[in-house]
């Protein structure tokens, strides 16, 4: 389905037709947005990082307009009109990168946002593994956030309008209880060794480096990101998908 680019009134148009509430994209750049019209399926995994990779982004070329007045990478966001079920992995590492609004249910196999990107998706967001790390960073979900292990660093903490169905990850000093965040767990005696990969766990007197309240958890949090990069699953049992280097065209 074709992409095309909105006015920030035509965008605005469109939440208050789908009952998108106006608390939540409010914080939205009022610029131009690209358009998916209707539910959006991708084959591979997608970089929220468009200035530095949009040659691999799949709606950059929307309308037929292959630059955004003139000015490469500069896109505010995407609007994608129903689901968006994304085979690999969603990632943003990068500051500056664009926003991502989904109005309906968002499926892929990872999602990790550790830049400054806006996610907002009106339904359920469903992964294996979810991790926040940026108070730039703003996510929205109105339903249920589904992980099998979410992981919440510097005082990130997502708004979620259902529950957090799975095992969070967060500083001691954190309560997610405290921000309005109800977490069902729906096996809370289990060990991170059951849940992740041995590849993604340290060893009894490794130097935990800076991630201190995560090396007193035993995970390697770079090691995790890394496989992630190359499309290696971090949860037992979990998919491996396109390496980001490798993304197959999108038709």
């Amino acid at each position: 389905m074709e992409t095309i680019y909105q006015t920030w009134a035509e965008t605005v148009a469109l939440f208050e037709r789908r009952g998108f509430p106006a608390e939540t994209y409010g914080s939205l750049d009022e610029e131009e947005y690209i358009l998916h019209p209707g539910p959006a399926a991708l084959p591979g995994s997608l970089w929220l990082d468009d200035h530095q990779y949009r040659h691999q982004n799949p709606w950059i070329n929307a309308g037929g307009r292959p630059e955004y007045e003139g000015i490469d990478g500069a896109v505010t966001g995407y609007v994608i009109d129903g689901d968006l079920d994304v085979d690999g992995n969603i990632l943003n590492l990068e500051y500056g990168s664009p926003s991502l609004i989904v109005l309906g249910d968002l499926k892929a196999a990872n999602l990790v946002l550790s830049g400054s990107s806006h996610v907002l998706v009106q339904g359920d967001i469903r992964v294996e593994t979810f991790v926040g790390t940026s108070t730039d960073q703003l996510v929205d979900v109105r339903g249920d956030l589904h992980a099998a292990l979410a992981i919440l660093r510097d005082e990130f903490v997502p708004e979620i309008g259902g529950r957090l169905r799975g095992r969070a990850l967060v500083p001691d000093h954190l309560d997610l209880a405290d921000h309005g965040v109800a977490v069902e767990d729906p096996a809370p005696h289990a060990g991170l060794s059951e849940l992740l990969v041995p590849e993604v766990l340290g060893t009894d007197g490794e130097d935990p480096g800076d991630d201190v309240h995560l090396a007193e958890k035993r995970l390697r949090y770079e090691h995790m990101i890394d496989r992630l990069v190359r499309g290696l699953p971090v949860i037992r049992g979990g998919r491996t998908v396109a390496p980001l280097e490798e993304l197959p065209p999108v038709k």
